[in-house]
């Protein structure tokens, strides 16, 4: 038995880009950035950013395109995948992303978006996204 299962909440990082495949299927790719707050031994708070690539095939891809935009506050459940490619240069890739089967929306607000997310940089994920915002139990979507 084994079991590939991934939940995340956090903050789009960029718009959701949509392609389509040659066979036809709609794919869209985008990027999710989560914190973590903790003190460390010496008492000083610490907050870290990880952004995390995700992927939504067909209906949910479009969903994710037309909806969501940088900035958005979101649910993302799926599945762990890991790729490998050559690139140009001739040196292997690898990504690691989370396949979406599922995505909720959790902004609050007509419109989505947090405040200041027209703004929303990555390299000040953790200020922008969430501060010292609390998750409150109504707001978890399962």
């Amino acid at each position: 038995m084994s079991l590939n299962k991934a939940m995340i909440i956090g903050n789009v990082t960029k718009d959701p880009e949509m392609r389509t495949t040659p066979t036809g299927q709609n794919v869209t790719s985008f990027s999710v950035a989560t914190n973590s707050f903790w003190t460390d031994q010496s008492g000083q708070k610490q907050k870290k950013a990880e952004f995390h690539n995700i992927v939504a095939w067909r209906r949910l891809a479009e969903t994710c395109s037309q909806y969501l935009h940088k900035g958005s506050k979101v649910y993302i459940e799926g599945r762990l995948q890991s790729r490998e490619w050559t690139g140009q240069d001739g040196l292997k890739r690898y990504r690691t992303e989370i396949v979406a089967d599922n995505m909720q929306m959790l902004d609050t607000r007509a419109g989505g978006g947090s405040a200041g997310s027209n703004n929303f940089d990555e390299s000040m994920a953790v200020e922008e996204i969430s501060g010292d915002e609390e998750i409150k139990i109504e707001d978890i979507p399962f």
